[in-house]
């Protein structure tokens, strides 16, 4: 197998990848899953979560529901594991498949601020929580690891990206500019003198203090608690620790699509080009399909990602873009449109590089494909006798592309922002939920603002719009608070609306 894996580690590189090392560790299906339930990093902290998972998978493979032919990590050198029980040729294509993966890893732009040493940084989690454990015990420290992890999408992976980018930015100057530190304070007790100025400075005190949000409000809910949050120290660094992994792994949801979809182009392009034998044609194939097919009612992502970047790659071979084509309004001329350019490769090397899921299909997606792939899309309406029914809302291609894109902004999840940390002068949170026309699972909502109250230590706030009418978007704001656990609303008669994002 080691000749096998030099073999397909060159036509990889012969094919323009870039990657680090990868080291293959072959292990069996209950060693595999048991690696899959802690998120592929075996040395992760103890929690009773990881043995659900294993559970959860397990069962899915012993019923024959599902399987994980090789499981990946971000990492420099990368650690890939694969399943012992795969045939030669599966072997091969799943070797293909996590080099396109890593070369991913490397190149696209999402993972950049990602850390390249999280197997030692999952290891040295491990250490501190355990320390915690032993200190403290077991229940304590697990349940206070429930409360974070039912916070840990309020995240902002953007401005961890943006900050990224300012510091490459800042470390590529030649010359840097020194800011001189000014006392500005100096000549302040000329300019207010205390004799004079203490009951203007008592009125401008009382409305700043009274004041309900933010100037900016802050996406980042985990830093905001972490640094402001009256915590423990090993609650602070446990609080540290769930967030540091979530960035770590955030970007792997932003790009699912094109990830999976470009290690399925390269497993692709390198087993049909190069690795393949035509003794294992067959079993190729029926490998190959049975992860890049679409099946009716669920999206593939796979299928979704591979079959975008050879529309790419066509698209771009013969000339199909720009705006002489997209002015073109002669159907005969357009269906033959070739000017031959072959920039089609290039092309997506390029898109893997600078795009995300968003991006990706903001940018690509185009009628015809949508019509290819039969894509449309559909709703759940609740019935007036009870219960409910998944019904197609459209098949139109913008409407399709709005939903699909609106269910991966931000995971799918809602906008959650701290726009105030001493609501009504009383010390306590205030969040906003932005409105972006999907409503809040109330139950969810409730529960979350349990566990932020039990992080914070006052009575916490939720604005959020709350729908009256079924299949309708009436509705009012309501102010949603959590005070000793107990959740009351109430609806809102005035709203502040300058919030910035």
């Amino acid at each position: 197998m080691e000749q096998e894996r030099v073999k397909i580690e060159q036509y990889a590189r012969e094919m323009g990848l870039d990657f680090p090392q990868v080291i293959f560790q072959l292990l069996d299906h209950e060693e595999l899953y048991a690696v899959a339930a802690y998120g592929g990093f075996p040395n992760r902290y103890p929690h009773w979560r990881f043995g659900m998972e294993y559970e959860k998978m397990h069962k899915g493979y012993s019923y024959g529901l599902s399987k994980i032919y090789e499981m990946v990590i971000n990492n420099d050198p990368s650690y890939a594991y694969l399943l012992d029980c795969n045939n030669m040729t599966e072997q091969k294509a799943v070797m293909a498949h996590v080099y396109g993966h890593v070369d991913f890893f490397k190149n696209n732009y999402r993972f950049a601020p990602t850390n390249k040493k999280m197997m030692d940084g999952m290891a040295n989690h491990a250490t501190r929580i355990r320390k915690y454990v032993d200190r403290f015990g077991i229940n304590q420290v697990e349940e206070f690891i429930d409360t974070c992890l039912s916070l840990e999408s309020l995240i902002d992976l953007d401005a961890v990206h943006l900050a990224a980018t300012k510091r490459r930015r800042r470390g590529s100057r030649k010359k840097r500019s020194v800011k001189l530190k000014v006392d500005r304070q100096y000549m302040d007790s000329y300019v207010n003198p205390p004799e004079g100025s203490g009951g203007e400075k008592s009125e401008l005190v009382g409305p700043r203090l009274k004041r309900r949000f933010f100037a900016e409000p802050e996406k980042d809910v985990l830093g905001f608690l972490l640094k402001k949050a009256p915590l423990k120290p090993w609650q602070r660094s446990v609080l540290s620790i769930i967030r540091e992994e979530m960035y770590y792994f955030g970007p792997q949801g932003e790009t699912k699509i094109l990830n999976e979809g470009w290690a399925t182009f390269c497993h692709s392009r390198i087993m049909t080009a190069r690795a393949l034998d035509s003794s294992e044609i067959v079993d190729y194939a029926d490998f190959h399909s049975g992860g890049s097919s679409q099946y009716p009612g669920r999206l593939n992502p796979y299928a979704l990602g591979l079959s975008l970047l050879l529309d790419i790659e066509d698209r771009w071979n013969k000339g199909r873009y720009g705006k002489e084509y997209e002015e073109c309004d002669n159907l005969a001329k357009k269906l033959a449109w070739d000017t031959g350019e072959m920039t089609g490769l290039e092309k997506v090397f390029e898109v893997r590089k600078r795009c995300s899921d968003l991006s990706f299909l903001d940018e690509f997606l185009t009628p015809e494909f949508c019509a290819q792939q039969k894509l449309f899309s559909f709703s759940k309406y609740d019935l007036n006798g009870g219960g409910a029914m998944w019904l197609v809302d459209s098949k139109e291609f913008l409407k399709v592309k709005e939903k699909l894109l609106f269910s991966l902004t931000n995971f799918g999840q809602p906008f959650i922002y701290v726009t105030g940390a001493n609501y009504d002068n009383r010390g306590e949170l205030l969040l906003h939920h932005r409105w972006e026309g999907v409503p809040l699972d109330m139950e969810y909502a409730e529960r979350t603002l349990v566990n932020l109250e039990k992080l914070w230590e006052r009575p916490v706030n939720l604005e959020t719009f709350v729908i009256r009418e079924k299949n309708t978007n009436n509705g009012e704001w309501t102010m949603m608070n959590c005070d000793l656990g107990d959740v009351t609303s109430f609806e809102l008669e005035e709203r502040d609306l300058s919030y910035k994002y």
